[in-house]
């Protein structure tokens, strides 16, 4: 299993995936990257050092970056595009649906400062919808990783895929959950520390509080299973029945609404089986300014004290 987060590796999911990309832009002359004048936090500024002749800087222009980017493809790059999450998704959804998607090009939209991580600039920033605008789109692949080191893994496994993948990174830093001699495979989902009485699903930065939940509830004597739901489309339905056969009940937890993100998928998955469900994510509402991040956890019931309460629950279902 993994280390306890008292003594696991903290890194910055951002950071790894601008020294990943320098790493690809040595392997794979092919790579590309186009940024939405938001290189320095996205970390793009790494790939823009080095390979200045393959990097372009779009401005403040999503729509035609996203574009840009399928003409690249055609001619038989690997286009990466930056942005914030909110404005990847969004901004750029009619280019993304018609001109990435329906023809299946081989671009790979990645959105950064995910979810309420941009904690001081209010809802416009913050984006809670990202995953089920991406999810809903036929041949897009999407990529939720829960650390630094599945970041990694992540961005080498979308230059090898064809098609379209959206990755979803935070802006926060990030303990390891994930183990580095274990191998990323789309679509499969990642036992992170086993358990016996009720199984958490959790995505993104919401693994590190289930783990932290996890812990909380062995020192009430329930042992909780945390998956890593790493892969929100392709859904490998039958893994996750097989990860919660035989438990008492399932909790969800992410940081995005509860409408079309995570809580969809397990729910789903679990149309035809019996077992209680209690979720944990975004109510049907917007992202707001704060002075912190723990702020909006607390806000938006996001802690490891509220996923544990929800196992709590669903054991007395």
């Amino acid at each position: 299993m993994s280390p306890t987060l008292a003594t696991a590796r903290i890194q910055n999911p951002r950071e790894v995936y601008g020294r990943t990309l320098v790493e690809l832009g040595r392997a794979d002359p092919r790579v590309v990257v186009l940024e939405g004048d938001l290189g320095k936090s996205t970390m793009t500024c790494y790939f823009e050092e080095t390979f200045p002749e393959r990097f372009f800087e779009m401005g403040i222009g999503e729509a035609n970056m996203t574009s840009f980017a399928a003409g690249l493809a055609l001619t038989g790059k690997i286009p990466f595009t930056n942005s914030f999450a909110v404005f990847a998704a969004g901004r750029a959804y009619d280019q993304i649906r018609m001109g990435v998607c329906v023809p299946k090009l081989n671009v790979k939209i990645v959105g950064s400062s995910a979810g309420l991580s941009d904690f001081g600039d209010g809802s416009s920033h913050q984006t809670v919808d990202d995953v089920a605008i991406m999810r809903v789109l036929p041949h897009m692949t999407v990529l939720v990783p829960a650390d630094a080191i599945e970041v990694r893994k992540m961005v080498y496994a979308a230059v090898a895929h064809p098609g379209p993948v959206y990755i979803r990174i935070t802006r926060n830093d990030l303990p390891d959950v994930t183990r580095e001699h274990e191998p990323f495979v789309i679509g499969r989902p990642g036992l992170i520390r086993d358990g016996s009485d009720v199984v958490i699903f959790a995505m993104g930065q919401m693994v590190s509080e289930a783990v932290r939940a996890a812990d909380a509830l062995a020192a009430e004597g329930s042992g909780a299973r945390v998956v890593n739901v790493s892969t929100l489309k392709p859904v490998d339905e039958a893994a996750l029945i097989a990860l919660a056969r035989g438990f008492r009940g399932i909790v969800t937890a992410e940081e995005h609404s509860l409408i079309g993100g995570l809580a969809s998928v397990v729910t789903w998955a679990f149309r035809n089986e019996h077992i209680p469900v209690r979720c944990v994510g975004i109510e049907d509402r917007w992202g707001q300014s704060a002075h912190s991040y723990a702020e909006l956890q607390q806000e938006y019931g996001l802690t490891a004290g509220h996923v544990a309460a929800q196992a709590r629950a669903v054991l007395n279902d």
